[in-house]
């Protein structure tokens, strides 16, 4: 009896891993499509493809890797597809990230900076480039906000958000200098009350 209930196990994990590793070609194809349709910034796309729409990653990964992504040199984009195209299926599903991600945009902003230079003193050029920095500021607001219900838990939380604003905005700290400062207040004001609740649960 136990023999017989304990085959089922390995069947769930092996159906647990290949709903968790794609294919590289399914890899590459999403990058592609979110390459290709991520205007005016492309973390809702990330999310709305990576978390709600095929759960390769959950929200909580999404703000760590997301979080990596911003406190390293080089584009969100192109830093996500890595750390997701890796976590995915290692080196090989990074590379073939990165390539579905970048291709389009590449193709894409060279016919538009082709564009931009015969016509970008053109009257209706500049009220659509408004109005695609307008857009973008709700996309990415949209994104802050559905966030913020995973990744701000405690009302500290909102004391450190403020605080990086204040430093990057306000005090025109760099965004490494200001992540780090703040990271580092994070860490010795939770580590106390972290061990001390594991002192009290004891």
């Amino acid at each position: 009896m136990s023999d017989a209930a304990a085959r089922p196990a390995p069947q769930i994990a092996d159906a647990a891993i290949s709903i968790a590793s794609p294919s590289i070609w399914k890899i590459f194809l999403e990058f592609l499509t979110i390459g290709a349709t991520s205007f005016c910034g492309v973390v809702p796309y990330l999310r709305g493809s990576l978390v709600t729409k095929r759960h390769w990653v959950d929200d909580k990964e999404f703000v760590e890797m997301l979080s990596i992504s911003q406190s390293l040199p080089g584009l969100n984009a192109t830093n996500m597809a890595i750390l997701v195209g890796e976590k995915l299926r290692g080196w090989l599903g990074s590379v073939v990230a990165i390539v579905g991600i970048c291709l389009p945009g590449g193709a894409l902003m060279y016919a538009v900076g082709v564009f931009y230079h015969l016509h970008g003193d053109h009257p209706w050029t500049t009220a659509g480039l408004k109005g695609v920095a307008a857009a973008a500021v709700g996309l990415i607001l949209s994104t802050v906000v559905g966030l913020s219900k995973k990744a701000l838990s405690h009302k500290f939380d909102f004391v450190f958000m403020a605080a990086t604003v204040l430093g990057v905005n306000r005090l025109h700290w760099s965004v490494p200098r200001t992540l780090i400062l703040v990271g580092a207040v994070a860490i010795l004001f939770h580590y106390p009350r972290k061990a001390e609740k594991a002192g009290g649960d004891q």
